[in-house]
């Protein structure tokens, strides 16, 4: 069985340039709901002293990592306890750093690749030579406060979308960039993680969280849960975010998403309104209903599954006064033409 956690994926303490202690940080993310954290300090992972004792006391589970923080962009480094050094790097070295994190049993991400760089913010745009897409686990395609109304995030989340056409399977998540906690901060979005609760004794949350992103099954929102499934008709096995569905050339694929606007809703503001429901593809949009801003089920068939390539569920509508681009999940790929992974 998988459960849906929030996660906070992107965050700092003082121990690099954040405003907060890890308590502090704990304590702010259970107040918003969230089931788990990534701790990933700047160039340094000096706060894990203390992850035991703060799981413990706030019940929120740390994900060990650090942000890579270097002059030609930020790599964040998830379930990694051991530093691992940035500095013999140049912009062609890149996949040396990404092999040294999976020796280690982590992965790898881009944050805010199009965030602007030198010389406001020196190495946040992403400039590093990427000569195999594969090796890359994940991209921060929304991040910081309010992220889909911002031009960085589109910028990135077109990225992520056409890696997807050519083939690769990259997952996407959000990051607030946290670093200090306001009573009048602005909405930030969430990355569901749908673990597996059968896992053994010794695989804890934060273990669980770190395959749950390596999988890609991650869906991001600003507010109400959106999840997938799909099945073959006339085949009983479901397939969820982030695994393969291999229909046969003849086969329909029935889709159904589900919204769930009650969880955390505490947490966020979602005003009565018609959402627009969209699944998409490589093709483009394969189907477009409205919806009430309300949990509910919404089974669509598609023809021809085979050239989809992969599908996404995406919402869209009014939050904080903005139109805009409110969850979408990461994708169910499907078996056919230009299958790299």
């Amino acid at each position: 069985m998988v459960k849906w956690i929030p996660a906070e994926l992107h965050t700092h303490t003082l121990h690099s340039d954040g405003k907060q202690t890890l308590e502090e940080l704990a304590q702010s993310a259970a107040n918003l709901g969230l089931e788990c954290i990534a701790m990933t300090d700047h160039n340094t992972q000096s706060a894990l002293v203390d992850q035991e004792r703060v799981q413990q006391q706030f019940g929120v589970p740390i994900i060990p990592g650090m942000e890579w923080t270097t002059f030609y962009g930020h790599m964040l480094t998830l379930g990694v306890d051991r530093f691992i050094d940035w500095r013999v790097l140049g912009p062609d070295d890149i996949h040396e750093g990404i092999r040294k994190v999976h020796e280690q049993g982590g992965i790898a991400g881009i944050a805010h690749p199009f965030r602007i760089g030198s010389p406001i913010c020196t190495g946040c745009f992403w400039e590093y030579t990427i000569q195999d897409w594969h090796e890359v686990d994940y991209i921060e395609v929304w991040s910081t406060l309010m992220p889909s109304i911002k031009r960085d995030s589109q910028r990135a989340f077109a990225m992520w979308t056409d890696l997807l056409n050519q083939g690769y399977r990259i997952t996407a998540v959000s990051g607030r960039d946290w670093h200090v906690s306001k009573p009048d901060d602005a909405l930030p979005a969430v990355t569901y993680l749908g673990v597996q609760e059968e896992a053994g004794e010794k695989e804890t949350l934060a273990i669980r969280a770190v395959e749950a992103i390596r999988n890609g099954s991650a869906s991001v929102t600003m507010g109400p849960l959106l999840t997938m499934q799909a099945q073959v008709e006339g085949d009983d096995k479901r397939y969820r975010i982030g695994e393969y569905v291999e229909p046969q050339v003849e086969d329909a694929l029935s889709v159904t998403i589900q919204l769930d606007t009650e969880i955390r809703a505490a947490h966020y503001r979602l005003e009565p309104q018609s959402l627009r429901l969209l699944l998409t593809s490589r093709q483009g949009t394969c189907s477009e209903i409205h919806i009430p801003a309300q949990s509910g089920e919404y089974t669509i068939t598609l023809q021809d599954p085979a050239e989809k390539g992969w599908i996404r569920a995406e919402l869209y509508g009014c939050m904080e006064d903005c139109v805009t681009m409110i969850a979408f999940t990461n994708p169910i790929y499907i078996a056919g033409i230009q299958s790299l992974r």
